[in-house]
């Protein structure tokens, strides 16, 4: 008789603090040590329908960077959405979804360790039975918290969902840390958390290559015309610079940044070529006043794409503010950046100990 995979659960404290980054590098990191793996995320978020199929899109990329065959991916139980909300409260849906996560996840053998990756947070799924902690107390799963650490205030979402998750908790991991941060956090933060009986199995400092956005992503958001270099919305924006300054001191403040996205006036021409000479990956120009001629032909020939927006500089601003807070790690760049930061930042070995796995198991 085969033997029955174990199973992790990847969840989080609030949305997008790192797990799908979180499950990439792991996962690699398990498969370099020669365990079989499995992935699956029972509630589904960012779905897309595919010849009539609901494809969840984070287990679509995460399934092909690992290249997992079809017998190593979990089915998603759920699109969360306002849809399927009221569904559930009128009745319409009546579905057993306990029953349907042990069908699928316990009487189907999948591996040495079956990877999940959870809800947005521990409440979120609730309704569904699909709940971080429902989950895992039908899955008979550990649970591996990761948290985006900004401050020293962050840690009281970590204590309070040690409280919930209990002895199911396997460990943290500290993640999107800033600079100015790291010492504290190694000196101070990891060895309070680890006599509160946490184990800190990850700290990763904050990565502007993970946070950054695509410019094709920006024009998505911002629903920006395109003027020049449609080619290049490949570019990776790792920072916001606003040119409402001067040129002197816009050409200083631009001169410190790198990888930029820059808003300004359409009619600020000093500015816009002020940007275009410095780390620009993108120009965003409020007001719908077009760029003179000279400013498209430097664009051009610097590759750097020129885009247009019917949005004043303050809203241009939030939006692009929250799409860099709601990143995802769709990109190939950002895959090798998260299996580097995990390679040098997390203890697997520690992991492997608490799951009571080891290399030679897997092998076996």
């Amino acid at each position: 008789m085969p033997k029955s995979a174990k199973h992790l659960l990847i969840g989080s404290t609030e949305t997008y603090s790192g797990k799908s980054a979180t499950v990439l590098g792991l996962s690699y990191q398990l498969q370099q040590k020669g365990l079989d793996i499995a992935y699956g995320k029972p509630l589904g978020t960012c779905l897309t329908t595919s010849g009539g199929t609901l494809i969840e899109e984070d287990v679509q990329f995460i399934a092909s960077s690992l290249n997992l065959a079809a017998n190593r991916i979990a089915p998603t139980m759920l699109a969360l959405d306002a849809v399927s909300v009221q569904k559930r409260l009128s009745g319409e849906d009546n579905n057993n979804y306990r029953q349907s996560l042990i069908q699928e996840y316990l009487q189907v053998t999948r591996g040495d360790l079956v990877l999940l990756e959870g809800p947005g947070n521990l409440t979120e799924g609730h309704l569904f039975d699909l709940s971080t902690l429902q989950v895992a107390e039908v899955l008979d799963a550990a649970v591996l918290l990761v948290n985006r650490y900004n401050s020293l205030l962050s840690l009281d979402a970590v204590l309070a969902a040690k409280e919930r998750v209990g002895d199911r908790l396997v460990g943290v991991v500290l993640n999107d840390i800033p600079p100015k941060e790291l010492e504290m956090v190694e000196n101070l933060v990891r060895p309070f958390l680890e006599q509160q009986g946490i184990a800190v199995l990850g700290t990763l400092p904050k990565n502007d290559l993970l946070r950054s956005v695509r410019v094709g992503e920006l024009v998505n958001q911002l629903n920006a015309e395109v003027l020049c270099r449609s080619d290049r919305l490949d570019l990776m924006v790792e920072s916001l610079a606003i040119g409402a300054m001067n040129v002197n001191a816009a050409v200083k403040y631009f001169r410190k940044r790198r990888n930029m996205a820059v808003v300004t006036g359409g009619d600020r021409v000093e500015i816009q070529q002020a940007a275009l000479e410095t780390s620009t990956q993108c120009l965003i120009l409020t007001g719908q006043l077009p760029p003179p001629q000279f400013i498209l032909s430097r664009a051009e020939e610097l590759e750097i794409p020129i885009l247009s927006v019917d949005l004043d500089t303050l809203t241009t601003v939030e939006i692009v503010d929250r799409t860099f807070g709601q990143v995802r790690v769709h990109e190939p760049i950002k895959v090798q950046c998260i299996r580097q930061l995990m390679n040098e930042h997390f203890d697997i070995e520690r992991l492997l100990l608490k799951l009571g796995l080891s290399t030679a198991a897997a092998l076996s």
